[in-house]
């Protein structure tokens, strides 16, 4: 199909350029919510961004933004620049879902700039009355083809946005490739880590560090900690909650561990997998909690919303019966495979509903600024699906707003909420992965047998037992309070701070409530509580023993009875059922050093 001539809208009274009014003044955050006190129509990163890209106009600029910076203005911006200098004529904005598609295009709209939201593969071009379309990488994975033509029809500016996306497959990064390799421009946008794979990003540029290691290399970087100094962001607190977990493995083995304690893998995953049940105490007292946090913060921001992030739809519609029976009120729930949640998210947005439940479809790019308050009741803990979760709450809108991530204290993710300042990289040469950071695909993998198992293991991974405590809170590099029961005054030192402060006033009556706990929990007399029977405490010590034993037997393709002797034979002492409590957590300690080792 032969392409037609786009046709320009008029300028402004005055002769300036093509879009310039309206790109000029689009502010710094779309839609209109840009900071206190901000006169000029850009941001200082976005200007300086703007100035750095013009100085040398590269066919290629990644710029890596953190969520909620801006990144659509600054791309826009740059767009009608280049549309006024006669540089582009078409433009193609690449995003990663549908959903995105519609908030490009009203976006591009407010900077005079029409782009079609609708444009299905099978159009073969779209209507002369448009400047260019926005697409999700797996339309242009569909037919690459396609898209390389309308490229070709004319010069032309692609946007890709969340770039690292063009690498989810082999077969989408070689139709992006494909597709835009031709073009005039390409702009590339992220706003989180890069992958935590190793698959290569198209036009990113790779460069040899010092270890022969190959990392990306960004043009243009503004972090979180830079905006959150430039208050362009909110500063975040992530409540910690440990407790104690029991549950039966794959195996048949009953376990018992603390939450966020230093274990082995496979116990911090059957930990961390049985806080998350629905039907447990803990995901239920964490939701409690973050409810009333939600009510403090909406005291000073009264359309304030909260987010829970689910691992899968059986547990997200499971956390919405939950959070109706503590809120008092129905939460929007949203799923990935749901024709309908855009919508529903777009509503949730303008509205003043107090929760939403999402399993991944809120956890990049969607923008609802008034989210203050998160549950991160997933597995996922890779740096960048942690820093795309964390971005839907950071968006600022007022000064001094504050958000809250409620998560479980566990050392993966408090080691990722520790160096939420941190810049990453991307790597494509690595011999683990990234930090070896856990995966929903790996917390499962822990609980089944392996593929060469001779029959099937008799039992299913159950969840018993959980309950919570509160643990700490993290802001920044720094870390406040210490193990309290929930519901007490203690947590409430912390859960009810205000919803209104500055970071530097937050780290102020962090510390002075981290003071006063302390000396409330000192001063007050030690409970008199009843020892627990001896035979209880053996129980469980044996109960941890077996079931290192049989972590240890399984990775070497051994009976249990001989890894038992061994134990016996390093550390001394009688059999099991005779072995004193010194003697079993001797042995525990040997296993445990046995499967780190792995």
């Amino acid at each position: 199909m032969t392409s037609q001539p786009i046709a320009r809208p008029e300028g402004p009274a005055d002769g300036g350029h093509f879009g310039s009014w309206a790109a000029d003044n689009l502010p710094p955050l779309y839609p209109d919510r840009a900071p206190w006190g901000t006169a000029q129509p850009l941001r200082a990163w976005q200007q300086e961004a703007l100035t750095q890209y013009f100085e040398t106009e590269p066919r290629d600029f990644l710029a890596a933004a953190t969520p909620g910076a801006g990144k659509t203005t600054f791309a826009l911006r740059l767009a009608s620049e280049l549309l006024r200098r006669g540089t582009v004529r078409r433009i193609t904005v690449v995003a990663p879902t549908e959903h995105l598609k519609q908030q490009w295009a009203d976006a591009a709209h407010k900077a005079g700039i029409r782009l079609d939201p609708d444009f299905a593969n099978a159009d073969g071009d779209y209507p002369r009355q448009y400047h260019g379309v926005v697409v999700t990488y797996a339309q242009v994975a569909a037919r690459a083809s396609v898209h390389e033509r309308i490229t070709t029809s004319a010069p032309s500016l692609i946007i890709l946005d969340e770039v690292h996306h063009a690498g989810d497959a082999l077969s989408w990064g070689d139709a992006v490739l494909e597709a835009f390799g031709p073009a005039t421009r390409r702009l590339s946008l992220t706003g989180t880590p890069f992958r935590s794979d190793t698959s290569p990003i198209p036009f990113v540029e790779y460069v040899r560090d010092e270890r022969g290691v190959r990392l990306s290399q960004t043009d243009y970087a503004y972090g979180y900690e830079h905006a959150l100094r430039d208050g362009v962001v909110r500063p975040v607190l992530f409540m910690a909650y440990a407790g104690t977990m029991q549950w039966r493995t794959s195996m048949g083995d009953e376990m018992k561990a603390t939450l966020g304690h230093g274990d082995t893998k496979d116990i911090t995953n059957g930990a961390w997998r049985t806080a998350l049940d629905p039907g447990g105490e803990w995901i239920q007292q964490v939701l409690r909690s973050a409810d009333v946090r939600l009510t403090h913060v909406r005291q000073a921001v009264p359309d304030a919303g909260g987010l829970v992030i689910a691992t899968d739809q059986a547990q997200a519609r499971q956390y919405a019966q939950l959070l109706r029976g503590i809120s008092g009120e129905e939460p929007t729930v949203v799923l990935s495979d749901d024709p309908g949640g855009s919508e529903r998210i777009e509503a949730f947005s303008k509205g003043t509903q107090r929760w939403m439940v999402a399993v991944r479809m809120v956890s990049e790019g969607v923008d609802v600024p008034r989210l203050a308050v998160g549950v991160y009741a997933t597995s996922s803990a890779t740096p960048l699906f942690f820093a795309q979760v964390i971005g839907r709450f950071v968006r600022s809108r007022h000064r001094g707003e504050v958000a809250t991530v409620f998560l479980p204290s566990v050392p993966p993710l408090l080691t990722l909420a520790a160096e939420l300042e941190r810049q990453r990289d991307h790597a494509l040469d690595r011999e683990q992965p990234d930090d070896q950071l856990l995966e929903d695909d790996l917390m499962a993998a822990a609980e089944k047998g392996d593929k060469d198992d001779r029959e099937p293991a008799p039992f299913t991974w159950e969840p018993l037992e959980s309950s919570a405590t509160f643990d700490r809170v993290l802001f920044g590099d720094a870390e406040f309070g210490q193990l309290v029961e929930p519901a007490t005054e203690e947590e409430m030192d912390f859960i009810g701070i205000p919803g209104i402060l500055d970071a530097e006033e937050i780290s102020d009556l962090l510390k002075r409530r981290h003071a006063r706990q302390a000396a409330r929990i000192r001063d007050r007399p030690p409970a008199q509580e009843a020892p627990e029977p001896l035979y209880r405490n053996m129980r469980e010590e044996r109960q941890l023993l077996n079931s290192l034993v049989a972590i240890v037997a399984k990775r070497r393709g051994e009976a249990h009875a001989l890894v038992h002797a061994e134990a016996r034979r390093v550390c001394g002492g009688p059999p099991v059922a005779q072995a004193s409590m010194q003697q079993l957590r001797d042995r525990i300690h040997y296993l445990r050093r046995l499967v780190d080792r792995r």
